[in-house]
């Protein structure tokens, strides 16, 4: 059996991207770090794994300790591992994400940080390490889960409106989609299905109300 302490141990690192909807806007949770290197810059919250650590409890960890957010589901993203990324040393980092309603959170830095707070997802701060790049690998992988999961519903009330469901993909996606278009698709797709109710108290003409089918699978090809 070989020896395995003869081989290069590189450090393990997790960095986490936490998105939000806020103001009819996609944003990110950045912190300010409070240690070198980067002292004072922006950046993903993270930190390195301990050695009696698997990766899904040390990203976890870090982000409670970082920023306050905890109890929510993390989906590992990609691994990162460019031999210049960090000026301490060999460090590959493992990064996660996940799209969560923010208010049902409250911030609250601790550890090496000086700050936590959430910033435009795709007019993002210069941040340090390679932290811009994992954003926006991240990034891409959210349109691309928008696109084949019913994700996006989290942010709607149980019973909405078609324009409602629309806004919710324009923000993620960062694009603007044809109304007529977008509804002919939405309902050829048969994952929603209408209440019987309309908008009341509105000024304009009311719209129907929609639901999401109970049954529906979480994967599918939405646009």
């Amino acid at each position: 059996m070989a020896n395995i302490i003869k081989y290069p141990r590189p450090m393990v690192t997790v960095d986490i991207v936490i998105f939000s909807i806020q103001n009819d806007n996609l944003k990110v949770l950045l912190i300010k770090r409070n240690i070198q290197p980067y002292k004072g810059s922006w950046a993903l919250p993270g930190g390195f794994v301990h050695i009696e650590e698997d990766l899904d409890s040390a990203a976890k960890r870090e982000l409670e300790e970082e920023t306050g957010v905890k109890d929510i589901y993390l989906e590992q993203l990609y691994t990162f591992g460019d031999t210049k990324r960090d000026p301490r040393g060999r460090v590959i980092t493992v990064a996660y994400f996940a799209l969560i309603k923010s208010e049902d959170q409250k911030l609250d830095p601790k550890t090496d940080v000086s700050d936590a707070d959430w910033f435009l997802a795709y007019k993002p701060l210069k941040l340090a390490f390679d932290h811009s790049k994992i954003l926006d690998y991240a990034l891409k992988r959210l349109q691309w889960k928008l696109e084949y999961t019913t994700v996006a519903f989290q942010f709607l009330p149980k019973k909405f409106t078609l324009t409602q469901l629309q806004k919710i993909y324009e923000i993620i996606l960062n694009k603007t989609f044809d109304k007529r278009n977008f509804r002919k698709k939405i309902i050829s797709l048969e994952v929603l299905e209408e209440t019987g109710d309309i908008t009341k108290g509105v000024s304009h003409r009311p719209a129907k109300l929609f639901q999401c089918k109970t049954k529906i699978g979480e994967i599918l090809e939405l646009i």
